[in-house]
């Protein structure tokens, strides 16, 4: 079985900074994307930062010059620092990773249970 599991959410007052981690772990071959998207209430869940298994990124034009995604591939983590945070930033926020348990099966995508990020004063 395969887990993926965020940390480090929590309430920071605007200005602040947060880091996120999520963690796959388990029956794992390889891992390709893993990403991080949010949803604040009453909107749809939203990107904000892509990684590839190669290291390329994609950002949300509101994650960027204030968000980095980061990967430690020993480890199966994605990172998420997030400086300069707005109470618009607040929201649950998902991590995915798509990844194959084994050699020869598809390629499929795993999704964390959220944590949840607060702005606020």
């Amino acid at each position: 079985q395969v887990q993926v599991v965020e940390s480090g959410g929590g309430l920071v007052q605007p200005g602040g900074s947060l880091r996120l981690s999520c963690a796959a772990s388990g029956s794992i071959f390889s891992i390709n994307d893993m990403a991080w998207y949010r949803q604040a209430p009453g909107k749809q869940r939203e990107l904000v930062a892509l990684i590839t298994s190669g290291s390329s990124t994609n950002y949300a034009d509101s994650a960027k010059g204030r968000f980095t995604i980061s990967r430690d591939n020993e480890k199966n983590t994605v990172y998420l620092q997030m400086n300069s945070l707005k109470p618009e930033d607040t929201a649950v926020y998902y991590c995915f990773a798509d990844l194959r348990i084994s050699i020869g099966r598809p390629m499929y995508r795993y999704w964390g249970q959220g944590t949840q990020v607060t702005v606020s004063s």
